[in-house]
């Protein structure tokens, strides 16, 4: 009897050990907890409820990144969709700061885009005219704002969410961050110990910043590593095209090598876009250098986005507002700002990152990581935009794939 029940216990463990060659490393790898993801991120940046839009600008570009919490004091605000996401004392639990929302890049853009639209107004309309751009004067009285003015200018800035680093999943972030959420808050220490998954109540002392970049990172470097089995359903996933994954989005909006900046900033708020391509221009009528055009079959010479703003400062406004969104990604470039890291000032050559419909889900990934871009252009053999395909596409296609393949 015990020998019988010796080879059924066996028999177990080798039908267990075969199912984990054969895709348990995947169901193991969503079952691993978010804390894996954020091991080497810095201490959360964040700013005051009364820093002014100059200085919270001023913040973004020095520490390299497009959002940033608002912090105020607690029980004087209502947070960003309800939520209650407190730093609290470490010994005493008592709440300090509470974060009332998030201010990104193109909430500050947008701002300054509606300062434009009231001096078009003012000068009859005359934005063309280069006598009707807003002086510094005017600039600065805008900028001179309370960062609490413009949280919500944006969809982004209202959505503010925790994932709790010890039982929330890889699978729980996966979800949250393939719905269009870029970011979360991971808490340090926190007080809610047993909460999973998303949650708009929190309270810890000390807070971590997750992104989908940061999602990425991780499953890039899982991908690599040598699994027992041969072809673990992480990586058959990530050798899949986008194609067969369906992760292009083919609805892709553009502006021409004529819009200029500032018209740039108000269709991407119009239209809720972080960034835009940027087509060559036709002398069609259609090609209303103030607007948003259909992008598909177009040809591709650049991209404009709120993330190349890390590379100017507030007092540099003036000189690029001027400029053509081509123009100025051209000139981006040339500040030690705009380099991929503080370790290597020097800064890449403007390139296009792109791939193809046939390009492997793996190559996209890490495009994306190495070039630090949100989003990339898919093309055809020559060059003409097909579609694009965002972070929020890719890790909503790496989950359903995923899951599509694994028993989770």
């Amino acid at each position: 009897m015990q020998q019988q029940q010796h080879r059924e216990d066996a028999g177990a463990t080798a039908a267990k050990s075969q199912q984990q060659h054969a895709g348990g490393e995947t169901t193991r790898l969503l079952d691993r907890k978010v804390k894996e993801l954020v091991v080497e991120n810095k201490r959360l940046v964040e700013v005051p409820y009364t820093a002014s839009l100059a200085d919270t600008m001023n913040t973004l570009v020095a520490n390299r990144v497009v959002a940033v919490p608002v912090a105020a004091p607690p029980g004087q605000w209502i947070g960003a969709g309800g939520s209650m996401i407190m730093e609290s004392d470490k010994q005493t639990g008592v709440a300090r700061k509470h974060y009332i929302g998030m201010v990104t890049m193109l909430d500050i853009l947008a701002h300054i885009a509606a300062a434009d639209d009231q001096v078009d107004q003012m000068n009859g309309g005359a934005g063309d005219d280069e006598s009707a751009s807003f002086s510094d004067e005017k600039l600065g009285a805008k900028m001179s704002a309370p960062v609490s003015a413009v949280i919500g200018h944006c969809l982004e800035g209202l959505s503010l969410w925790t994932l709790n680093p010890s039982t929330s999943s890889i699978m729980d972030c996966m979800e949250v961050l393939s719905k269009g959420i870029h970011r979360a808050l991971v808490p340090v220490d926190s007080h809610m110990a047993n909460v999973a998954g998303v949650e708009l109540v929190e309270s810890a002392s000390s807070y971590k910043m997750l992104t989908q970049m940061d999602l990425l990172k991780f499953f890039m470097k899982e991908a690599d590593k040598k699994y027992p089995h041969d072809h673990s359903e992480l990586q058959r996933t990530m050798a899949r095209t986008l194609a067969e994954l369906g992760a292009v989005n083919e609805n892709v909006y553009a502006i021409t090598g004529r819009t200029r900046v500032i018209d740039a900033i108000k269709c991407m708020k119009a239209a809720l876009l972080n960034a835009v391509p940027i087509v060559v221009a036709c002398n069609s009528i259609e090609d209303d250098s103030k607007q948003l055009i259909n992008g598909k079959g177009r040809k591709l010479i650049g991209t404009f986005s709120s993330t190349d703003l890390r590379g100017w400062h507030f007092a540099t406004l003036q000189t690029w507002l001027p400029l053509t969104a081509l123009e100025f990604t051209e000139t981006v470039v040339s500040s030690p700002l705009h380099a991929v890291s503080p370790d290597s000032p020097t800064t890449e050559s403007r390139e296009l990152v792109t791939a193809t419909a046939g390009s492997s889900l793996l190559e996209v990934i890490q495009k994306a990581v190495t070039k630090h871009v949100h989003r990339v252009w898919v093309v055809d053999s020559e060059g003409l935009l097909t579609g694009v395909v965002s972070l929020t596409d890719i890790v909503k296609a790496l989950r359903v794939s995923l899951l599509g393949n694994e028993a989770v």
